[in-house]
């Protein structure tokens, strides 16, 4: 696997081993029950407990993004989040070289969460809701997450369309990267945005031609935990999805994922415990045989 680099407060980390994001939800919404904590002490004690069983990243969001969630406000996003963000950081003195993420687009909620502690930016919308996203991962000189949506939460389900999804979202990240890089952003991640305006269809032809993203030579991450793209083709649920996440998981791995960003964290880290000792040392396993 290629070995990225991420520089974060100054500090180089390497992703030589892929790195698992653990998901904290400040909403009453989200769509998987099991990640939702409001509460800063209950918010600390599951960012804890996640260290422990492997989490590199904590992600911590206040605005849910599920189809056809309601709009919460600035304001009271970041009412949700800023005691629990400083709270979640005094635990990650705990391990060292971890991160919070902060999972929003709007720059102002990500300058006020930087400020209060977190590492780095998240952003569902690759800059098209507040552009000016951007120049705020800049002056901070943290890492930017970009990721593909068509569309809005409200409206990102309704028929999404491409002529070819892989290409598309290709093409997306090739112009929007130049954008971000040319202020000074050069630690930035990308993410296709499994179930973001996609079909079932179009989740799993990006989850099998994952490999392609390597062109742009960022880190990926994939969410892909205890989506529909997991429950609907086995006819469950959300909260029955852990063993078809734990596949699909694996498929993202081997297709060069970087990180993971999961509900389950101890069996996410298991996922890649066995992948490292699944695949060979370096690209060759990327490479066709032919090419070896």
């Amino acid at each position: 696997m290629p070995e990225f680099l991420l520089k974060v407060q100054g500090t180089i980390h390497t992703l030589s081993t892929p790195w698992v994001m653990g998901i904290l939800n400040i909403t009453p919404d989200s769509f998987f029950t099991g990640s939702r904590f409001s509460a800063p002490d209950d918010a600390a004690r599951e960012a804890r407990a996640m260290l422990k069983e492997g989490a590199k990243i904590i992600d911590i969001g206040a605005f849910s993004s599920r189809p056809g969630a309601d709009l919460v406000s600035e304001e009271e996003e970041w009412d949700r989040l800023k005691e629990v963000i400083p709270a979640v950081a005094q635990v990650m003195t705990e391990f060292p070289n971890t991160f919070i993420s902060v999972d929003t687009f709007r720059s102002v909620i990500a300058d006020k969460a930087i400020n209060a502690g977190a590492h780095m930016i998240n952003d569902i919308s690759g800059g098209n809701l507040d552009p000016q996203i951007y120049a705020t991962a800049a002056q901070h000189k943290c890492p930017y997450i970009m990721m593909h949506m068509q569309g809005n939460p409200a409206n990102m389900q309704k028929n999404p369309s491409y002529q070819n999804v892989t290409t598309d979202i290709v093409k997306f990240f090739s112009e929007k990267l130049p954008l971000i890089h040319e202020l000074g952003v050069h630690d930035t991640i990308i993410d296709v945005g499994f179930g973001f305006g996609k079909t079932l269809e179009d989740n799993f032809q990006l989850l099998r031609e994952l490999k392609a993203f390597q062109l742009l030579g960022r880190p990926i991450l994939t969410g892909i935990s205890r989506k529909s793209m997991v429950y609907k083709p086995l006819e469950s649920s959300a909260a029955q999805s852990i063993n078809g996440t734990t596949a699909l998981h694996m498929a993202a791995l081997q297709g060069g994922a970087q990180i993971l960003r999961v509900h389950d964290v101890k069996e996410a880290t298991e996922t890649v415990t066995l992948f490292t000792h699944l695949m060979p040392q370096g690209i060759d396993h990327l490479l066709p045989i032919w090419e070896r």
